[in-house]
């Protein structure tokens, strides 16, 4: 068969293709534009899920009358331009677009209308294309000083093949709200508006630029609860800098579907993301939960490659495992810093779950009318608060749990260290209740221990509210960071294999798996090269006992290939010691004393990571004053 040379109007469509997916992707690409272009305000609407009709309008720089042909032709771009010796640089991007492929591709597949007022210019102008044919520029309306309005009609009418592939009406508008929010996280400084079939679904207000504007607008796209749970993310390392917030691990999803990364401000999914977000939190989620994210790396344009993906969705990292290793770097150290706090939700979801039950039958609310003081416990314990009516309800005119005078294995012995960890160092110890003069430990920031229920839960009091607290699943989580931080101080135990095992891999993975072998050895797994495509496994973790080592050095092999990272071992290892912390600890139906329960509290305030435990699960719930007190209808 002769080669043939395609007619412009099939390689139009064949780009089109590419670079216009569906309409959320056209909507992408006109947004880029309007970004590049200095846009301010961007206004988007869709109709029929965007294949009827699509209109993108902004207020940026606009386009002149002799641009506007240029700006419907193949590879015509204001956003390149040649260096002092003539080369034309894709290394170093700075623009969202640069291929000059978006306006042509759409207008080559549907009908498209571009009308515009360029900055400073009396007149307007407007162009049309329908299916690859260009019509001539003429004077058009204008409703802003400067800008310009792309109205698209008819996507893939000439291209019907395409349409039997779009999804239903519903699904293509979810995707445009999703790109719009996207776009959105990724320009806090720009004002965005998406209305569809005329409704208004999204109206974002420009931000300042900033820590502070960028959490404004992510709250605005993600909820107020991320605001209320995230922690700010700010490293440099090697000239690349993270920036942006994370959500604690008690705020966690059911998917990956709120993880966002912007590079360079250009939103891109990229594995790298996930797998780096899965090693950051693999001490604190099970497997089937996800942390929130929305991460900002910069970069200098000559270490990334935008121009590896025809809709600019990918980009590649001239080292991969600098950008990784920060990720994870940043992300650990701001959970650590986030101590033992917890997620509002929690507090949230606790207060919905008792408001669900109606109340107490026979009280009315006019029975608990006069309520406590701001002051609190110590205020009633002084005097300061009498109620009206006599307190009638089961369980409060009992006396509260039951205590054994002895401690429980492993708190005696930190009662007191613990009890001036919150930095109250000049604090007089006692019996765990309470010193006896110069400072309340309900200023301490989990509060002083008032009762054990059920011989589970541990209610403490505060200044502003009370705390409830899981004891097994807090002890549990103390006793595994104690493990851990033993375990890096004396590194890992081996135990040498009688007969050393020999794994067959593919030679790339036997390669990668043998370029971590000192970081495996530092984890207790020893392997060395026996030919091509296979390993040695000499010795393993002790920790593992008895182990499929064939199966564990596959799964390393598995996790290199997708993450970079030995994630395997390490989970495998923090699975054992999380098992262990689990037997070791506390128990629920324990019952403890009140100097063992303040000094869970007191260690809980000192260990990182102590509000959740080792599976995600919050230890504590933290109730505020001004909500219990909503529950009794006192506010």
């Amino acid at each position: 068969m002769p080669i043939r040379r395609l007619p412009p109007e099939t390689v139009n469509r064949i780009a089109a293709g590419e670079v216009v997916e569906r309409p959320a992707s056209a909507i992408k690409e006109l947004v880029d534009n309007a970004v590049d272009a200095g846009a301010t305000r961007i206004e988007v609407e869709a109709h029929g899920g965007g294949l009827t009709r699509i209109l993108v309008a902004d207020d940026g720089l606009g386009l002149s009358a002799d641009e506007l042909p240029l700006a419907i032709e193949r590879h015509a771009t204001s956003k390149l331009a040649p260096d002092a010796d003539g080369l034309w640089d894709l290394l170093r991007i700075h623009t969202m677009g640069f291929r000059g492929e978006a306006l042509p591709s759409i207008g080559s597949v549907a009908r498209l209308s571009i009308s515009s007022r360029a900055k400073g210019a009396k007149d307007a102008f407007s162009i049309l294309v329908e299916g690859g044919q260009v019509g001539e520029v003429a004077p058009a309306a204008f409703p802003g000083p400067h800008g310009a309005r792309i109205e698209v009609r008819d996507l893939f009418y000439a291209t019907p093949a395409r349409l039997k592939f779009m999804k239903s009406e519903r699904s293509e508008a979810l995707a445009i709200t999703e790109e719009i929010k996207r776009q959105a996280m990724a320009h806090e400084a720009v004002g965005f508006s998406l209305d569809i079939d005329g409704r208004r679904v999204l109206r974002l207000p420009p931000e300042a630029p900033g820590p502070q504007g960028r959490l404004a607008r992510l709250a605005a796209v993600l909820g107020r609860d991320f605001q209320d749970n995230a922690i700010e993310i700010d490293q440099t390392r090697d000239g690349v800098r993270l920036t942006g917030f994370a959500g604690l691990p008690t705020y966690n999803r059911g998917n990956a579907a709120h993880q966002y990364l912007f590079v360079n401000g250009r939103p891109v999914r990229d594995r790298l993301l996930q797998g780096a977000l899965r090693a950051a939190y693999a001490d604190f989620l099970a497997r089937d939960r996800h942390p929130t994210a929305a991460l900002y790396v910069s970069l200098d344009t000559a270490e990334v490659d935008v121009n590896v993906h025809p809709a600019k969705a990918e980009v590649r990292f001239r080292d991969p495992a600098l950008v990784r290793g920060l990720i994870v770097g940043a992300l650990r150290h701001a959970l650590a810093g986030a101590g033992h706090r917890a997620s509002t939700t929690v507090a949230t979801a606790a207060l919905d779950s008792l408001r669900a039950q109606g109340g107490y039958p026979g009280y009315p609310p006019q029975a608990f009318q006069g309520g406590p003081s701001p002051a609190g416990f110590s205020a009633w314990r002084e005097g300061g608060w009498t109620p009206s009516q006599p307190q009638g309800l089961p369980g409060l005119s009992e006396v509260s749990a039951r205590v054994e005078p002895a401690m429980a294995p492993g708190l005696g012995e930190v009662v007191r260290e613990a009890w001036q960890a919150g930095g109250f160092e000049n604090a007089p110890f006692t019996d765990g209740y309470g010193p006896t003069a110069g400072f309340d430990p309900v200023d301490f920031p989990l509060g002083a221990a008032r009762a054990q229920v059920h011989e589970t839960y541990i209610v403490a009091q505060t200044r502003d509210g009370m705390v409830i607290v899981d004891q097994h699943a807090a002890h549990e989580r103390l006793v595994y960071e104690r493990m851990k931080g033993e375990m890096e101080a004396g590194g890992v135990a081996r135990q040498t294999l009688l007969l050393p095992e020999v794994v067959d891999l593919d030679p790339a993975e036997a390669e990668r798996i043998l370029a971590r072998s000192e970081e495996l050895a530092a984890l207790g797994l020893v392997i060395e090269s026996f030919g091509p495509g296979a390993v040695l496994v000499r010795e393993t973790p002790a920790l593992l006992g008895k182990t499929d080592a064939a199966g564990l050095v596959r799964d390393i092999a598995d996790d290199l290939a997708e993450n970079g990272q030995a994630l395997a071992l390490k989970e495998r290892l923090e699975a054992v010691c999380s098992t262990m912390a689990c037997h070791g600890s506390v128990r629920a139906g324990r019952r403890l004393n009140g100097a063992e329960m303040n000094a869970l509290l007191r260690e809980m305030e000192a260990t990182p990571h102590s509000g959740q435990c080792n599976h995600g699960r919050p230890t504590y719930v933290e109730l505020k004053l001004a909500d219990i007190e909503r529950l009794f209808g006192r506010r």
